[in-house]
């Protein structure tokens, strides 16, 4: 591992998605920044994510790519004319270090083909892609996603002096003209997201407006909370973009979330979160930093990592008694 910063005036962030996993990403784009101010740093992104980068003052050129049209067979023209193209970009700008945060065979080869000398990833990445680099580190399974990325700062000889979120400038302003907190209660995963009912229930227990954010396939679930609250409960899921989103989390008191994109969002911009988990480890990709809460039931078989179930009795089990009372006493401990 080098000593010291190996030199470079170019250097390309893969890391296409998802949400959650571009913020943990921001760290690793803000120590490299910090020791070398006039390098050049691009970064390549899905289409659907560009949003929490675009405009970003750390970033110089966004690549944009449509990922999921990538597995499409019916595709296959389009996405071997966009991938020729993407690879003539990258290739034309003269990268000295290209960084695969993403660690599949699919940004390895982003990696391995822009034309950077030095290809930098993980050891334990998957499908293969560690026979793409040339600069390897161990991730480390027991290791959160936000300090594994910071290992592939230390690789190329950049050490993190604090650990820092650069978000883009807020998009606008949100005021309600009440006290608010967000509810998070979408997630990829079906066994990532605490029944409903749930969070109904939370929400009539809890003083101030619930505002719920989320995507478009959220707007069902949504809808239905706030038929069942009232007026307790404004729904903007499906109705804010990623920089809209941000405005939205900062100026909460707090967010109740599902492991999920916005929650760490909320994470980064210092908003107190209490998380719901049950399938996958706080220890990897939980709320990073202090003053969060996290709420897990005591079920042996939790986490398991996996995307079905058919009791899903780590959520079923995460009482909502749980989360009223903790931010019953954290509102009383802040009179």
């Amino acid at each position: 591992m080098p000593s010291s910063p190996l030199r470079f005036n170019k250097l390309l962030i893969v890391k296409p998605s998802s949400l959650g996993d571009i913020i943990h990403a921001l760290p690793l784009l803000n120590a490299v920044k910090q020791a070398r101010p006039d390098a050049e740093i691009d970064w390549v992104v899905a289409r659907g994510f560009e949003g929490i980068l675009r405009g970003h003052p750390m970033i110089g050129r966004l690549w944009i790519i449509n990922k999921d049209d990538w597995k499409r067979p019916g595709r296959l023209v389009s996405t071997a004319s966009e991938v020729v193209s993407l690879l003539r970009g990258l290739r034309s700008i003269g990268y000295d270090i290209a960084v695969d945060l993403q660690g599949l065979f699919r940004s390895a080869i982003i990696a391995a083909l822009s034309g950077a000398p030095l290809k930098a990833g993980f050891s334990d990445a998957r499908e293969l892609s560690p026979l793409l680099y040339n600069l390897k580190v161990e991730g480390g399974r027991g290791v959160h996603a936000v300090d594994r990325y910071l290992r592939l700062a230390s690789l190329i000889g950049i050490e993190a002096e604090t650990v820092d979120f650069p978000l883009p400038p807020p998009a606008g302003d949100f005021n309600p003209g009440t006290p608010y907190y967000v509810v998070v209660p979408g997630a990829r995963w079906p066994t990532k997201r605490w029944p409903v009912e749930y969070f109904v229930e939370v929400i009539r227990e809890l003083p101030m407006t619930a505002v719920i954010v989320g995507g478009r396939d959220d707007l069902g679930i949504a809808e239905w909370i706030v038929s069942k609250t009232g007026d307790k409960a404004v729904n903007l899921a499906g109705r804010t973009d990623l920089g809209g989103l941000l405005s939205v989390i900062r100026g909460a008191a707090f967010m109740l979330s599902n492991d999920s994109g916005p929650m760490h969002a909320a994470a980064a911009l210092s908003v107190p979160v209490y998380a719901l988990f049950g399938p996958t480890s706080e220890i990897l990709t939980g709320p990073y930093g202090d003053g969060h809460r996290v709420f897990r039931a005591d079920v042996d078989c939790a986490p398991c990592f996996r995307r079905r179930c058919r009791t899903v009795k780590c959520m079923r089990e995460i009482q909502p008694a749980w989360i009223v009372e903790a931010a019953l006493e954290n509102a009383a401990s802040r009179v």
